[in-house]
């Protein structure tokens, strides 16, 4: 497949995402992404300075689908608490649906945010989201760590199979936890 140069940047991301849900993050390597793509060694650096640039735009994908998840399952949902729960229920689906990503998005080559812009912002979202309705709610960041780690650890949990049950049985004991936790701080 040849693309044109515009749109060179978002097909590398879109084969870098096939490759990292198909191979995981190992197999990930820009010539690896530019074999796909159908293009030159050489030009993915037009768009990435280097494989951690690629996978920082990939991150921001996942931080974009996780946002956009979590709103549409709090769309029209008036009560924070509410939303919250639904939100945790969403973010523990969007895990469980995407592992590689997930991994990607929270491991150790994304911790430096701060290399990356876009990813800084793009992983801010969903945070700012929560920092909200818990402030609704009258609680502060300590409850926003504690249901944070309550969905993060949940999700791995599930994705590692240390728990039982399908995916929606899953999902919906995140969101049980997530309002005993919420009652808690409420």
């Amino acid at each position: 497949m040849n693309v044109a140069a515009p749109d060179l940047g978002a097909t590398l991301v879109a084969e870098a995402l096939t490759i990292l849900e198909r191979d995981g993050l190992a197999a990930l390597s820009l010539r690896g992404v530019a074999r796909a793509a159908g293009v030159s060694a050489m030009a993915p650096y037009h768009h990435f300075a280097d494989r951690t640039a690629l996978l920082a735009a990939v991150a921001v994908v996942g931080f974009e689908r996780l946002y956009a998840a979590k709103m549409a399952a709090t769309q029209g949902v008036d009560d924070p608490r509410a939303a919250l729960v639904a939100g945790s229920r969403a973010y523990v689906r969007f895990v469980i649906e995407n592992p590689a990503l997930y991994r990607l998005m929270k491991g150790p080559e994304m911790a430096e945010r701060g290399a990356h812009p876009a990813l800084a912002a793009a992983a801010a979202r969903p945070a700012a989201s929560l920092a909200r309705l818990l402030r609704e709610m009258g609680a502060g960041p300590a409850a926003a760590e504690a249901l944070w780690a309550l969905v993060h650890g949940f999700g791995l949990l599930a994705i590692d199979g240390y728990l039982a049950g399908g995916p929606e049985a899953l999902v919906e004991r995140a969101g049980a936890a997530a309002d005993a936790l919420l009652k808690g701080v409420a």
